[in-house]
Order: C-alpha cells, then structure tokens, then sequence
C-alpha cells in the first residue's frame, strides 16, 4: 500500500497537513486539517508539477492526465485533480476527508511529486458561464500550497486513526 503527505504553506499564516493513503480497492482516502484560510469555501486541486520555486505559480496547471475539462469530483469528465472545495468556519479552521478514485499514489496517474494548492475562491465546477470556469473554476490564486511526497507507514496509520477519532 502506498502512503503520501503533503505539508501547505502560503499567504495569511495558512498551514495544513493532507495524508493519502490507498486502500484495498484501489481508491485514495484524503484527510486534513487546514488553519488560517479566510472563512468560505475555497478550490482545491492537485497541480501537474511540484515546482514551488515561485509559490503556486509554478505549480502548472490542474493534474489532468485525461486532457477533460474542469468538473466537480464525483463527475466522470474532470480533471483528475479536480478535489472539489474544503469549506473554512468563522475560525479559519477546515478538515478534509474524502475518497478517490480518479487518480493515485502509484503508477501512471501517482499524485507523488505533484502538488496540492488551496485557491481564494470557490470552485465553481465548471458550471460557470466562462472560458476559465472550464480550466480552473474560477478559483483565483493560491492561498497554501505544498509537494505531495511518501509518507512514512506507521506515522500515516497513526495520524489517521487519531483523526478518524
């Protein structure tokens, strides 16, 4: 089983951890915690690159290996790293938990050495009334942003179960 992390960092004091870990299926469980985001809801994607040298700038485009448009999640066209939005409370605090199945940790659509950026805006799912909704959803710059890396086994499985708790 493959196990990942990604650390993110960025404007407003942000940070957030994000654990992936492949489970028997095949699908990827996604949990984090993130704090110091402007309250809302924000887009959240995994980029093509894990180049970081300018911020989320460098980081490309949305993972889209598939060459779709930009879509929601649970939709068949979208782009594979297309992780919809993490909605942030009054405090700045926000937790992630989801499954995928639109990419994965090993072979040809691993999201290792990718990275993952929380954006300004709300996603709007390619269901906005633009060009742009269709590549990015209207999501605005980056907030926080960090590389998708391996994660130690035994760390993963800790810190999932304690956030399962």
């Amino acid at each position: 089983m493959a196990n990942a992390i990604c650390v993110l960092n960025g404007h407003f004091s942000v940070f957030g951890v994000v654990l992936f870990k492949m489970d028997i299926t095949g699908c990827v469980i996604v949990k984090g915690e993130f704090t110091g985001l402007p309250p809302g809801k924000h887009g959240l994607h995994i980029h093509s690159f894990g180049d970081l040298t300018n911020g989320w700038i460098s980081a490309g485009p949305h993972y889209n290996p598939d060459n779709e448009i930009h879509g929601a999640p649970e939709e068949n066209k979208r782009h594979a790293g297309d992780l919809g939005n993490v909605e942030v409370d009054e405090d700045g605090l926000a937790k992630l938990d989801m499954k995928v199945q639109h990419f994965h940790l090993t072979g040809v659509h691993s999201v290792i050495g990718r990275s993952l950026v929380i954006h300004q805006n709300e996603d709007d799912l390619g269901k906005g009334d633009n060009e742009e909704s269709l590549t990015t959803g209207n999501t605005g710059e980056g907030l926080a942003w960090g590389v998708i890396g391996i994660c130690q086994s035994d760390i993963l499985d800790e810190t999932l179960e304690e956030k399962s708790n």
